[in-house]
């Protein structure tokens, strides 16, 4: 009876062991891949680009020397303690990347089983020869810091009929089409913290890019612009 009992109970073992595996291969998650080639239409397509978050996980002298145009940086080795800042997307695609896919293939494997849905790990930047650009994107909650700070500069590349009804404290309103006019307002310090927006940040981007190919070194473009944030921190115009 014994024996046969011993037997019953190492059968239940296996049987909950195996259930357990199963589960297991049933509820893991895996990032998927992307060649470069899609990740960089991805980021050339005003429209298409607002449906993803990438994140640039290389460190953030590589992301300063350049980066694709709509990533954000945050380190691997940061973004664990990064990870409350992203829950809002926690829903939506994010893409990372870094230079060889190594240290993306770990960010993605670290958002999945911190309950992010839809991860993708993309070429890196030393396998694709993606449009990179050397100034900073940020997100929506950098860009409420800044303003409550009160130091950054705030270009605003929206209309001018929508700059007159308001805007960020003391922004000043810049064309896309002619963005050499911020240079007749901004300080000739070339270390000033600058933040460009729009409605998308498209506009902004482009403002932002011209700045830092003429030499300022601290441009940072908001990726979620006054059209896609209800509480952007916008002063009516008095």
């Amino acid at each position: 009876m014994r024996k046969t009992l011993l037997t019953v109970s190492k059968s239940v073992m296996a049987l909950a062991m195996i259930l357990s595996l199963g589960a297991g291969s049933v509820f893991a998650q895996e990032a998927s891949s992307m060649e470069g080639e899609e990740l960089e239409k991805i980021e050339l397509d005003k429209k298409k680009k607002e449906k993803y978050l990438v994140i640039d996980v290389r460190p953030e002298e590589e992301y300063d020397a350049g980066h694709l145009t709509h990533a954000i940086n945050i380190p691997l080795e940061e973004l664990e303690a990064d990870l409350s800042r992203l829950e809002e997307y926690k829903e939506m695609p994010i893409v990372v990347y870094c230079n060889t896919g190594k240290k993306s293939g770990e960010a993605a494997d670290l958002l999945l089983s911190n309950g992010f849905t839809d991860v993708t790990n993309a070429a890196g930047v030393k396998d694709f020869e993606y449009t990179l650009v050397p100034f900073e994107s940020i997100l929506y909650d950098e860009v409420v810091a800044a303003v409550e700070e009160g130091k950054a500069i705030f270009i605003d590349a929206r209309d001018a009929k929508d700059f007159e009804q308001g805007s960020l404290p003391g922004a000043i309103n810049v064309p896309a089409d002619t963005p050499e006019v911020a240079l007749e307002q901004l300080p000739e310090d070339k270390e000033t913290e600058i933040i460009t927006f729009c409605y998308s940040g498209n506009k902004s981007a482009v403002i932002a890019e011209f700045l830092a190919n003429e030499g300022y070194t601290n441009v940072k473009n908001s990726l979620y612009g006054t059209k896609e944030k209800d509480d952007f921190p916008i002063e009516a115009a008095e």
